[in-house]
């Protein structure tokens, strides 16, 4: 390796061309150094962000304490990389969609043209809980989930990424086949208990896990098996007229 790394530092300029690779210029070079810092620093203000909100709560956390937790001396940092707090509650939420929108859509490619309404609540909770075991532990975003649930504006970032999947609307039309017999308004009402039972429930074991208390469930997998015996139970609760 040192005899490697020697050979590279000794090469001049132009021995790109001589071997027939591209040579590029010192400004490209700089240029990728500078690309790479940035992307460095956007992360480390994600994941301190999101540690913090899922915490303190989302209204209790600063700009300037984002900053200093990410360990950028420019207490401004979050403002130039992201802009205000919505939008950094936002670049958190699509850096977690874009995995658990892919699980889902590889899920319902799965199902069959006549899935029973188990399945479909399959899709809806374990893209959360396998990408919550992907993470591994500790992981913060189950709870700062709960903590947009209950604010409108927040809450509403959430609700434009998921209804602007496909793969929900196919959910959410399975839903209603299932389950002819429900008003549009009791779908409406049992599909926001469902959201809430799964954002609440992985933000309580998430919870217990970070503080190393007992859970009842081992693992997430087993999780998602109590919950979605639970939602497909809620669904088919009876009404009251």
């Amino acid at each position: 390796m040192i005899g490697y790394e020697n050979s590279i530092l000794r090469c001049p300029i132009d021995h790109g061309r001589r071997s027939g690779r591209t040579a590029y210029p010192k400004g490209h070079m700089m240029g990728s150094v500078r690309s790479q810092r940035v992307d460095s620093t956007r992360e480390a203000i994600l994941t301190a962000a999101e540690r913090l909100f899922a915490e303190r709560g989302i209204a209790a956390v600063s700009n300037r304490q984002v900053s200093e937790a990410a360990g950028q001396g420019n207490n401004t940092a979050v403002g130039y990389h992201f802009g205000g707090k919505a939008d950094l509650v936002r670049a958190i939420v699509r850096k977690h969609h874009a995995s658990t929108e892919q699980l889902c859509r590889e899920m319902v490619s799965r199902l069959d043209a006549d899935a029973g309404l188990r399945d479909l609540v399959g899709c809806l909770v374990r893209p959360i809980t396998e990408h919550l075991a992907a993470l591994g532990n500790p992981t913060w975003y189950a709870r700062f989930s709960a903590q947009i649930m209950p604010d409108p504006v927040f809450r509403d970032l959430i609700s434009d990424e998921s209804l602007a999947s496909p793969s929900v609307v196919r959910i959410v039309d399975g839903l209603q086949r299932c389950l002819p017999e429900l008003s549009p308004q009791l779908h409406r009402e049992r599909n926001a208990m469902a959201r809430l039972l799964i954002v609440h429930s992985c933000a309580e074991r998430e919870r217990a896990l970070a503080d190393d208390t007992l859970v009842y469930r081992t693992s997430w997998e087993q999780a998602a098996v109590g919950l979605i015996d639970a939602i497909t139970g809620l669904y088919l609760a009876p009404v009251t007229r």
